[in-house]
């Protein structure tokens, strides 16, 4: 009996880990193409609502079946989808309008560094050396970003508002992550459903404060079509493929996939956007790259 080709793929861990870390560097870059095209708050609402309209289609089901437990818990849903959905999409989104798309992604890159930061801060975990120096290369690779290879900067503090923006945006994910283990006990559609409630809810408040300052812009026909690739790819697809990919190589491997997020978006911003690359931007990516290889090194070894 012949195999259905999307079935061949499910079963496929490394060419979905890979394209769930390319349809996240395509966040990246919807964010840049977003300009002029729609507003940041805009975006990030109807992204969420997008996929909520998703989720009553395929998973309206699972949803009703662990809402006993999920009800039991919606302070902590309604914390953790604002942390890390609303608030990490709204900082990403403003942060596209005053750097570029290859900023972006390299800073994303330091995304490990800061959980294990946040990790040993509030939960006490350990770390060995090795995986010290590695953040630390990662952290290290922001600054770079952050100072355009220029030292001069960080006395002068001038830096470009749009790369704090974004290392803001990673502090938020980051805290978000630390506190995930903390989650209900049900699957994983159900857990991704009560979050994404949580965005869209709570991410009213900063469209009303937009639309308030005079800063909302309409989607146009463009920016409608940026707001279904984020709902349904970097949203949803991703989300799925990676899920799947742990299921069928574990957390451990499957997570050094996310390290491609900076490459692809790197790529993708000089193809698809003509942004320059420097030499500085090959600094700071071998930095945060090799840093996050060297942790995941010397864990394995130790």
């Amino acid at each position: 009996m012949a195999v259905h080709p999307a079935a061949n793929v499910y079963d496929r861990p490394y060419l979905l880990l890979t394209l769930s870390s390319l349809f996240w560097a395509g966040n990246v870059i919807a964010s840049r193409l977003a300009r002029g095209e729609v507003s940041p708050m805009a975006l990030t609402t109807y992204r969420w609502l997008g996929v909520l309209l998703l989720i009553v289609v395929f998973a309206a089901r699972q949803v009703a079946r662990d809402w006993p437990v999920l009800r039991g818990r919606l302070g902590y849903i309604a914390i953790m989808g604002a942390l890390g959905f609303t608030c990490f999409n709204a900082f990403y989104y403003v942060a596209a309008h005053f750097t570029t798309a290859v900023n972006i992604g390299i800073i994303q890159g330091a995304l490990p560094g800061l959980v294990f930061v946040f990790a040993f801060l509030i939960r006490g975990l350990r770390a060995g050396w090795g995986q010290i120096a590695g953040m630390a290369g990662t952290l290290l690779g922001v600054a770079v970003i952050a100072t355009k290879g220029d030292l001069a900067t960080l006395t002068t503090l001038d830096f470009n508002f749009g790369d704090l923006l974004m290392l803001g945006a990673c502090v938020v994910y980051a805290l978000y992550t630390v506190f995930l283990p903390d989650r209900p006990k049900v699957g994983g559609l159900s857990f991704f459903a009560g979050l994404s409630t949580s965005a869209f809810l709570t991410s009213l408040p900063f469209l009303a404060g937009e639309i308030a300052m005079g800063q909302y812009l309409s989607p146009s026909l463009y920016g409608w079509g940026l707001i279904a690739y984020c709902a349904v790819f970097p949203s949803v697809i991703a989300q799925v493929f990676f899920m799947r990919g742990v299921e069928l190589v574990g957390p451990g491997r499957a997570g050094v996939f996310i390290n491609l997020i900076p490459v692809f978006a790197s790529i993708l911003a000089v193809v698809l956007l003509g942004e320059s690359f420097h030499l500085y931007h090959g600094l700071a990516l071998a930095l945060v790259l090799g840093g996050i290889f060297w942790a995941e090194w010397s864990k394995r070894h130790a």
